[in-house]
């Protein structure tokens, strides 16, 4: 991380690109510029991130109410990575827009780039996803009109909220299980020489809510709460490294609860885990007034470096954990750090950096996952298809309602049926109702040579609202389980599956998407169209298939049967 880094093209970020009317601007979106001045900035010179988080969460809330028309409270941030830091006389431009609203809730996408006024170099520092709940009014719960997406970014913004809603909702859920998993298979702690005890970094703070911290709805404001977690956890992570830290990332976080002027706000910060070059703080904040017992506001992760002069992260001690409940956080920092990582390789990077096959097991389950569809949901709102020997895009419509078509291409062992590429089909691991692996064989494309067999990941959603697809999205994965063998030369998909939509009650619009590796061309020689008439041919039998088997009841669920 530095504040001189290398400068990236802000204008090739999602959140920066204008297109169509040059004219056009989001109506949800706003901007806000500001100075860094020395008021702001640590004695390092460079701006508070607390601050920042501030600043972040201001502008996000005046997205979110002027897309509600009302008052509107933060909810939770999705994880945070900071890529760069900055300095004081720099400026901080901050872009926030609604990509989507649900029932009273909706997903503000928040964008941070730096300003030299001096060169006229930008770069981007981070960017984030926060949620925001429409406050009740005097008529009673609100009901959020819809954002109408109009460019192909605004789009795919909007698909993709979806399936970071759907990851938000069962996050908590599936860490916690993650977790206990995990730190079963840990064992004990490894001892260091010369580790300081963890008790050494406790850091215990209260802070009095008065009015210039209430927001317009006289709530403590969200980013204040932000900023003061983040200044204990600071002061946690100092007294460990005995040097001023930099703030790396904060995890996924939400808010439990309110507060409110007149409360006192109790923050406890401590070092949860040191690693070679960072260690992972953990922080929480409770608030009560006058008697009453302490209630939980909020919890966060924040994971520190320390910058040599070279802007290198520096060697951290390691800790020492107090028994218990500090060998616990100690091993969940361990199980923690694991999951980021996985995180990080699936989908922080650019889709066409994601590696091909990456090993499967269920702590990467849910971004994997996420990352299937995703890249499925990227190639469906792309509106200037080139069709490629690479790529590939077949539409069709068939007389099957959507639901029904959704289930019967759901199981690939089915596809069988009406696709001669596959040979064999089995499920390999059921991991839960929307993801199944399967093994795919295929024959061989020339006389006496091996045929190809694939592991594929198959992730299948049901539609969010009317506005979504149902959809079906391959990709290769690995599984020690099953390696490749001489009797086969092993495959791998980059990106592919359906986008079935619902054009009426009896009619359905079906599109194939693939993303074709070296491996898989031969299967799909393309003429001047396009297509070959072989790969027409398939897709003409699976239109037979559907309408052959659109009143088969062993194509639903068996909670419709």
């Amino acid at each position: 991380m530095t504040s001189k880094g290398k400068c990236a093209d802000a204008a090739l970020d999602p959140l920066f690109i204008q297109e169509g009317d040059e004219g056009y601007r989001n109506p949800t979106e706003l901007k806000m510029s500001q100075i860094v001045l020395p008021c702001h900035a640590n004695h390092c010179g460079e701006l508070s991130v607390g601050q920042l988080l501030k600043w972040m969460d201001s502008t996000a809330c005046l997205s979110a109410e002027r897309h509600a028309g009302c008052s509107c409270v933060t909810a939770s941030v999705d994880d945070i990575h900071f890529e760069h830091t900055i300095g004081v006389g720099k400026v901080v431009n901050i872009i926030a827009k609604v990509n989507r609203a649900f029932t009273s809730s909706m997903e503000v996408g928040i964008l941070v780039n730096c300003e030299d006024l001096y060169t006229d170099r930008q770069w981007k520092v981070c960017h984030a996803f926060a949620t925001f709940v429409a406050r009740r009014t005097e008529a009673g719960k609100v009901q959020l009109k819809q954002v109408l997406p109009r460019t192909q970014t605004e789009q795919m913004e909007y698909s993709l909220a979806a399936e970071r809603r759907r990851m938000r909702l069962i996050h908590a859920e599936i860490i916690n299980d993650l977790l206990s998993s995990s730190t079963a298979q840990l064992g004990e702690f490894q001892e260091f020489q010369g580790a300081v005890p963890a008790e050494r970094t406790r850091v215990e703070s209260v802070e009095l809510v008065l009015p210039p911290h209430a927001n317009h709805q006289v709530s403590t404001f969200g980013g204040q709460i932000m900023a003061w977690m983040e200044n204990v956890a600071t002061i946690a992570a100092s007294r460990l490294c005995k040097a001023h830290p930099t703030l790396r990332s904060i995890d996924m976080f939400h808010f439990r609860g309110p507060s409110h002027i007149g409360d006192r706000l109790v923050l406890k910060a401590i070092v949860n885990n040191s690693f070679k070059h960072s260690m992972e703080v953990g922080v929480c904040a409770e608030a009560y007034q006058g008697g009453e017992p302490l209630r939980h506001i909020n919890s966060a992760f924040m994971t520190f470096e320390v910058l040599g002069a070279d802007r290198k992260p520096c060697t951290i001690p390691r800790i020492r954990p107090e028994p218990v409940d500090g060998k616990r956080r100690y091993q969940e920092a361990v199980a923690r750090k694991k999951i980021r990582l996985d995180r990080k390789y699936i989908i922080s990077c650019k889709q066409t950096e994601v590696p091909l096959s990456v090993p499967w097991d269920p702590s990467n389950q849910m971004y994997l996952s996420f990352n299937n569809v995703t890249a499925l949901k990227l190639m469906d709102t792309r509106n200037n298809w080139v069709l490629t020997s690479e790529k590939n895009k077949v539409e069709m419509h068939v007389s099957v309602p959507a639901e029904q078509t959704f289930h019967l291409l759901s199981d690939l062992r089915r596809r069988k049926a009406w696709d001669r590429i596959y040979e064999e089909c089995e499920v390999i691991i059921q991991a839960d109702e929307e993801d199944t692996i399967y093994r795919v064989a295929t024959p061989s494309v020339s006389k006496g040579g091996k045929g190809q067999d694939f592991i594929l990941l198959a992730s299948r959603r049901k539609p969010c609202d009317a506005r979504d697809p149902y959809l079906i999205a391959l990709r290769s994965v690995t599984l020690p389980t099953h390696l490749p063998t001489d009797d086969y030369t092993r495959g791998e998909v980059l990106c592919a599956g359906f986008s079935i939509w619902e054009e009426s009650s009896a009619v359905t619009k079906i599109t194939y998407y693939n993303q074709a590796t070296p491996g898989i061309l031969p299967y799909i020689s393309t003429d001047i169209a396009g297509l070959s008439s072989s790969f027409s041919s398939i897709f003409s039998a699976c239109r037979d298939f559907l309408e052959a088997n659109k009143d088969s009841p062993a194509a639903l669920p068996p909670s419709v049967l």
